[in-house]
């Protein structure tokens, strides 16, 4: 099999590589000619751990590709569309127009009985309504249409990819159907479930997984909140409700709120989408509402360990992106509760060991101080807080902490932290649902 990726985003690129390392020829094919060209040229946009070595690893066996030449799909019979599809900001509906495009854009180059494989998360449908447009434009070629959403997790997205929960395949056609199976006799014979079903369906498990672990998240934040108010404690409420079969500990694990590319724009899109169908949402809704209140709920905590007034207080951040081992700040609990933060007149000071750069692009012009590394940060602070579970977090010398600080106060939104070391060296801690 040949194949084609139509966009080198963070799944395209991983699934480009990845699917050349089980021996498949890949072609990434993208619009932005810098990217392209730094791919080319041994550099990846992304950190991912484990992705470097795979990525050289290819492009040295020459198994894996890159350009922005729609011309190289006509010797292609997998293309799989891995665009990206954020919300529209005026109503968070999916925008789907970069999908559209690529679709325009590579329709003259399609051969017959050419899978095309959509990997993007789009609401229910979009699949048929792709299939139509191609109908309309191109009525005598043959192809099949084909859901395959990804389950990757950013930080762990190469292991993901090989070694998933499951794989879920939409589509109609035995062919496709076939093809998908000899594509992915890997994971078969690794005893991975494909899953194989109804491309609506196929569309409609990944908004249903990602609102699901929301769901999990946003539900243990508010649970930590009621240990807070009542001096109850959220390490044995977790232990006594996930030991539960039925329920589990995965994403219950108190925090800052979620981010990321793609738990919040999923949510609000599909929250649309099941308004747009007359379909009820309450709980999504819920979920999104929580999340984002959850930002102000953390400000506010800070506020209060600060004695109420944040004016000058130097306030020292740990952690920039959204969560551990990536780089991505986008929708970042941390960025939001620093834009709160300074719009209280805290002084920031802040350091992240890979989101740096992405995170002085996120907040431009602001009176920020980039530090390289953590007891820079701490020095001289009234408050440290920590908002990214890093391990190099995770070995804070409270000793030195305490030395360094203007007030020991450290403040772990991850509940990272030895509470016990860091209480008997003299630190003010304070941790996620537990009173104070």
């Amino acid at each position: 099999m040949k194949i084609a990726v139509i966009g080198v985003g963070y799944v395209g690129l991983i699934s480009g590589v990845c699917l050349a390392q089980l021996g498949f020829e890949v072609t990434c094919i993208d619009t932005d000619l810098n990217k392209i060209k730094d791919l080319q040229n041994g550099i990846i946009p992304i950190y991912e751990p484990g992705l470097q070595e795979i990525y050289l690893k290819q492009i040295t066996n020459k198994k894996l590709q890159f350009t922005h030449d729609y011309k190289l799909l006509r010797e292609k019979n997998i293309v799989f569309l891995t665009v990206g599809t954020p919300c529209h900001e005026e109503n968070g509906t999916a925008n789907l127009s970069f999908l559209k495009n690529a679709i325009s854009t590579m329709l003259p180059f399609l051969s017959s009985n050419t899978l095309i494989v959509i990997k993007s998360t789009v609401p229910p449908g979009t699949s048929k309504e792709i299939a139509d447009f191609i109908k309309k434009n191109k009525p005598n070629l043959e192809f099949h249409m084909v859901s395959n959403p990804e389950f990757l997790r950013q930080g762990n997205a190469v292991k993901d990819f090989y070694y998933s929960d499951r794989v879920v395949i939409g589509t109609n056609s035995k062919y496709a159907e076939d093809k998908m199976r000899e594509l992915y006799s890997y994971f078969i014979r690794e005893n991975i479930p494909l899953i194989f079903t109804d491309i609506e369906t196929a569309e409609l498990i990944k908004y249903a997984s990602n609102s699901f672990l929301a769901t999990k998240i946003a539900y243990i934040n508010e649970m930590a909140n009621i240990c807070e108010q009542t001096g109850t404690n959220i390490d044995d409420l977790i232990k006594g409700i996930g030991l539960d079969h039925r329920i589990g500990t995965p994403f219950l694990q108190p925090g800052p709120g979620f981010g990321g590319s793609c738990f919040p724009k999923d949510l609000k899109a599909f929250a649309e989408f099941a308004r747009s169908r007359n379909a009820t949402s309450e709980i999504i809704e819920a979920v999104i509402k929580s999340n984002t209140n959850r930002k102000l709920t953390i400000t506010n905590k800070i506020e209060k360990a600060c004695g109420g007034n944040l004016k000058n207080n130097v306030i020292g951040i740990l952690g920039v992106t959204f969560k551990a081992n990536t780089d991505d700040v986008r929708e970042s609990p941390s960025i939001k509760i620093m834009e709160e933060l300074i719009r209280k007149n805290a002084l920031i000071k802040v350091y992240d060991p890979l989101g740096m750069n992405n995170a002085k692009k996120a907040l431009p012009d602001k009176n920020i101080t980039w530090c390289d590394e953590c007891y820079e940060v701490a020095k001289d602070a009234n408050a440290l807080v920590i908002t990214t579970e890093w391990e190099e977090f995770k070995n804070l010398n409270p000793v030195k902490i305490k030395e360094i600080m203007k007030s020991p106060l450290v403040l772990d939104l991850r509940n990272i932290l030895n509470e016990k070391l860091f209480k008997t060296t003299g630190v003010i801690y304070r941790k996620i649902g537990r009173a104070y």
